[in-house]
């Protein structure tokens, strides 16, 4: 599993609530991604070399506990499944005290930039993908989860 290094929010990410605005959790999640992404060889010159590049098909976000102004979170980054062209990943973050406070779930496309079109991707980035995928031993707590309302019997 990959961690990233430790990142904090910023206060002009906080909303009118006092807390972190919904949409600064993406781009936390999208911070520790490029990173984990830099680790599996699609770092920022992959796209410049290769003519390749990634691209976010859906992605879920699960708030579970609130994050304020400075607080320091760290993002751990599971490699879930993958295949030629995709590859599905789950990410905690964790605010540094140790508590989970929202978690990520996302499918990625490996995409050809001519096209653009999605395509397979190197042999070398299907072997780290593989590698980060063997990192995690076991599912994450969260993992496929569904949006849903249970129906009262009124």
């Amino acid at each position: 599993m990959f961690r990233s290094s430790p990142l904090t929010v910023r206060s002009d990410w906080i909303d009118y609530n006092g807390h972190l605005n919904m949409g600064y959790y993406a781009v936390l999640f999208d911070l520790a991604a490029d990173e984990a992404y830099s680790a599996l060889g699609f770092g920022p010159d992959y796209r410049t070399r290769s003519g390749h590049t990634t691209y976010t098909a859906e992605f879920h976000i699960r708030y579970l506990r609130e994050v304020k102004k400075e607080d320091r979170l760290q993002v751990a980054f599971h490699v879930i499944d993958f295949d030629a062209k995709r590859f599905h990943t789950f990410q905690e973050m964790y605010h540094t005290d140790g508590w989970l406070a929202a978690t990520g779930e996302g499918l990625a496309l490996h995409v050809d930039t001519s096209g653009p079109h999605v395509a397979p991707m190197p042999e070398p980035i299907l072997s780290a993908l593989a590698r980060m995928k063997g990192a995690s031993d076991q599912a994450p707590q969260g993992l496929g989860r569904a949006i849903s309302m249970r129906r009262s019997k009124d």
